[in-house]
C-alpha cells in the first residue's frame, strides 16, 4: 500500500513537471530583424556617416510568463566602442496586454502609458544601427517580463537607469540578436 501511495505521488509529481515544461516559450519574433541575420537598411540610422531608414522594426512577442504585469523592451549593441555599449532604443511601461509593436513606431506614439526614453544617440525614440566600419556588431532586442505594473522612468532617464530597474523586477525576458556591418 505504501509503495502504491509513493507510486502515485510520484506519478501526479512528474504530470506537474510535464504540464509545466509543455507552456510555450516566451519568444519574440520579427518579420524586420531576424536572428542572426544581416539588418536591412531599413533599420540603419541615418547619421554618423549612415544613410538608412532609421525605421524601427515591427516586434511581437508570445508566451509571457504567468504573472506578467508590464513589459520594457530594448535594444543595445554590446559590441560597440564605448566600454558600455550602445542602447538604440528603450521603451519602459508597455502595459501586459500588449503583445506587438508596429514598425516605424514613433518616439511619442508608443502603446498607451508606455515611456520610451533618450537612446545613445541622445533622441527619444529608436535609433538605428551604425557601427563605425570593421566587424559587424550584434544589435540584441530583448521585451522583458516584469513582475510589476512600472518602472520608474521618465524620458529623460538614462537606458541604463532603465535597464537596472528591468533587471530588479524580470521574471522573463526573450531576445532575437541580429548583426550589421559597413
Amino acid at each position: 500500500m505504501q509503495f502504491f501511495i509513493k507510486a502515485s505521488a510520484l506519478a501526479i509529481l512528474l504530470t506537474l513537471c510535464g504540464a509545466a515544461e509543455a507552456a510555450p516559450p516566451f519568444k519574440l519574433s520579427s518579420p524586420d530583424v531576424i536572428t542572426g541575420q544581416k539588418m536591412t537598411m531599413a533599420q540603419v540610422a541615418n547619421v554618423f556617416g549612415c544613410s538608412g531608414g532609421n525605421i524601427s522594426p515591427a516586434l511581437a512577442w508570445t508566451g509571457a510568463p504567468a504573472g506578467t504585469k508590464s513589459f520594457v523592451l530594448t535594444a543595445y549593441d554590446p559590441d560597440a566602442p564605448t566600454g558600455s555599449g550602445f542602447w538604440h532604443w528603450s521603451i519602459a511601461n508597455i502595459a501586459a496586454s500588449v503583445s506587438n509593436l508596429p514598425a516605424g513606431l514613433e518616439a511619442d506614439k508608443g502603446p498607451p502609458g508606455s515611456i520610451q526614453v533618450r537612446n545613445d544617440y541622445g533622441l527619444i525614440g529608436f535609433g538605428g544601427a551604425c557601427p563605425p566600419p570593421g566587424p559587424p556588431h550584434r544589435y540584441i532586442f530583448t521585451i522583458y517580463a516584469l513582475g510589476v505594473e512600472k518602472i520608474d522612468v521618465n524620458v529623460s532617464t538614462t537606458p541604463a537607469v532603465v535597464g537596472f530597474m528591468t533587471q530588479a523586477n524580470t521574471i522573463g525576458k526573450a531576445s532575437i540578436t541580429a548583426y550589421y556591418h559597413r
